[in-house]
């Protein structure tokens, strides 16, 4: 053996990105707020929007697919989208906020709410589990 010091310093700085990816996070010294997640129903003017939507109100709807696209691609909403449901479809989204009155801010800047079209109900919820994106 040559230098054995040089050959335990070569294994710890190779290993050190392992150990560093391990290491307990600092504590902030400013406490952020807690998350919690928000689960929103989106309540269309009438039962039978989906399957009769006018053109202007299409376009509010392409709108407020994009802004609420925006929004998960942020990490705001967790996820969202219509339900089926035979009763009269609606929509559903979850987001993350430290209060409810943050978890309304993104809702009332919605074009579809904003427009008057769409109105929401939104309550505290507790995510059990969630899965994970998959890498395509």
């Amino acid at each position: 053996m040559r230098n054995p010091a040089r050959l335990v310093l070569a294994v710890l700085l190779m290993a050190a990105p392992a150990l560093c990816a391990q290491a307990p996070a600092a504590t902030p010294t400013a406490a952020a707020p807690a998350m919690k997640a928000f689960f929103i129903r989106l309540i269309p003017p009438r039962t039978t929007f989906l399957q009769e939507m006018t053109d202007a109100e299409r376009k509010l709807m392409a709108g407020h697919a994009t802004y609420w696209k925006d929004l998960f691609d942020k990490g705001v909403c967790l996820f969202g989208g219509p339900v089926l449901d035979p009763k009269g479809a609606y929509g559903v989204l979850a987001v993350r906020a430290a209060s409810e009155e943050e978890a309304r801010a993104p809702i009332a800047a919605d074009p579809s709410v904003k427009a008057g079209l769409n109105h929401f109900d939104v309550a505290e919820m507790r995510i059990a589990f969630l899965a994970k994106a998959k890498a395509e």
